[in-house]
């Protein structure tokens, strides 16, 4: 197996464990939000665990086809004791993937696997969707 193929499929663990933590934090903190918007904000958090679930189950079938296995272990979810930590949290973690599946790309251009470059860009602009909303309930707290 190549260098750049090796570094893709161990970047794409990184980004599955990343996926596992998004659909464990959603439903968390939809589970436990509190407050006067808690039914709002329970709702949102419930909202993103479908794209979530939908791009974890898309890369564990990619590294399988890469010929890597897929991780079991997510990323540890921070704790949060309110909604504007909760909202600052999830930001932060949608900032950090996009990051990550930018450079992602990068690897898979180099492999020249086209068909994930195209994948991954509908995932950055489905991350790029889920920080905005972020953003926008964050400026009103």
């Amino acid at each position: 197996m190549s260098t750049i193929k090796e570094q893709l499929i161990a970047g794409l663990n990184t980004d599955l464990a990343n996926e596992y933590q998004a659909i464990i934090t959603y439903i968390t903190y939809g589970a436990t939000v509190t407050g006067i918007y808690r039914e709002e904000m329970k709702e949102f958090f419930m909202r993103e665990v479908p794209d979530e679930l939908r791009h974890a189950e898309y890369l564990a079938n990619k590294i399988a086809a890469l010929g890597g296995t897929p991780t079991t272990t997510p990323v540890a979810v921070p704790p949060a004791a309110d909604l504007k930590q909760m909202l600052m949290n999830v930001h932060r973690a949608e900032e950090e993937t996009i990051a990550r599946y930018l450079e992602r790309r990068q690897q898979a251009e180099q492999l020249g696997d086209f068909g994930l470059v195209n994948d991954l860009e509908d995932i950055i602009s489905d991350e790029t969707k889920h920080k905005e909303a972020i953003e926008m309930i964050l400026r009103g707290l």
